[in-house]
């Protein structure tokens, strides 16, 4: 692709994760063509970037389905509208056209006019929060299933191993759960005790550990790490009584969160509140005509930062961008069951 090659199409959405491929479903739906843009090598955002072998479970008519799997199946459910993939591509600039349209440019010096932008960035780019504990380059260096891990990338990995989980949120409570029949062993410390996950997974988790497949350890901090430079053998964990223990571990998985940076899009002169996107929620609009956000990126009162939730976002932005590019088309809405799909060939 050369520098002046400009791209013309109906909608670019930025983020190729879940939200952003049901977005192209939904665009394919109201009869808009669209391009996708993501910095990644390969679309997912972060259920394949953090854990493509995490299950989830809120997805409607799935009570369980792996990260990975959900990805392919949106991916197949968009295919037949051909959207465009630039993956390994970061927006960066974004500049009004006179006919109300944007003109959008990447990393990689591609250029796109289009009727309307979704933004579908979720977190924006991120990395790891690291524990407060000396040493830990060494351990970060030993790949998966040993020493510090942010990310569970292959489950297998962990197999028959001795692992420690630091963390109270949903990550943490998860990964203990769905750890329980691979790992030699499971120890979840959290400086509560208390967790912030769903109900149904602290039920479960209460569950495994009254039976003992999971050591719960609250509450608790992590205070040092046991090992060689081979290999970690051990956590240090120590209460609010300055009680002391060793944990027997393999690997630490240490899920204290992300530093998420929105990076170029912060400087696009959208409404930002903490890092995300301020949103109408019965259209996705931003505050400038053409612009929609979708996802985790996107916040208004009340909204609830789920997947399902990204969904219906989608479709409410594919819908209000349709009118943005058609103002004077009429709605002609009909069911997915009667509309039709085109053949994907």
């Amino acid at each position: 692709m050369t520098k002046q090659q400009v791209i013309k199409t109906d909608v670019a959405i930025i983020g190729a994760g879940p939200v952003g491929l049901f977005a192209a479903f939904q665009c394919g739906m109201a009869g808009l063509k669209c391009h996708i843009i993501d910095p990644l090598d390969a679309p997912g955002g972060q259920c394949i970037a953090l854990y493509p072998e995490k299950p989830i479970y809120d997805i409607p008519g799935y009570p369980k389905i792996m990260a990975t799997d959900l990805i392919e199946k949106l991916t197949q459910q968009a295919a037949p509208f051909a959207p465009q993939y630039h993956m390994g591509h970061m927006a960066s600039g974004l500049e009004k056209l006179t006919d109300g349209g944007w003109q959008l440019t990447t990393s990689k010096e591609a250029i796109f006019n289009v009727g309307a932008v979704i933004i579908a960035a979720g977190v924006g780019a991120f990395e790891p929060k690291c524990p407060p504990l000396d040493g830990l380059e060494k351990y970060e260096r030993m790949g998966p299933g040993a020493g510090i891990n942010y990310f569970v990338k292959n489950i297998d990995a962990y197999t028959n191993k001795n692992v420690v989980i630091a963390g109270g949120g949903d990550s943490a409570v998860d990964w203990a759960l769905a750890l329980v029949d691979v790992a030699k062993s499971v120890s979840l410390v959290h400086r509560r005790d208390r967790f912030r996950a769903h109900e149904a997974s602290l039920t479960t988790l209460h569950e495994f550990a009254d039976s003992g497949k999971i050591n719960l350890v609250v509450p608790y901090q992590l205070t040092g790490l046991l090992g060689d430079k081979t290999a970690l053998h051990a956590v240090q964990v120590e209460d609010f009584d300055n009680k002391t223990q060793d944990l027997d571990a393999d690997v630490l998985l240490a899920f204290y969160g992300l530093s998420q940076k929105l990076g170029p899009i912060a400087d696009w002169g959208l409404g930002i509140e903490n890092r995300r996107i301020e949103t109408d929620p019965t259209t996705a609009q931003t505050n400038q005509p053409g612009l929609f956000a979708i996802g985790d990126v996107a916040v208004y009162p009340h909204k609830q930062r789920l997947i399902l939730t990204g969904f219906s976002e989608a479709a409410f932005a594919a819908e209000a961008a349709r009118h943005h590019i058609h103002p004077k088309v009429p709605l002609k809405f009909q069911h997915s069951t009667t509309k039709g799909l085109p053949a994907n060939d």
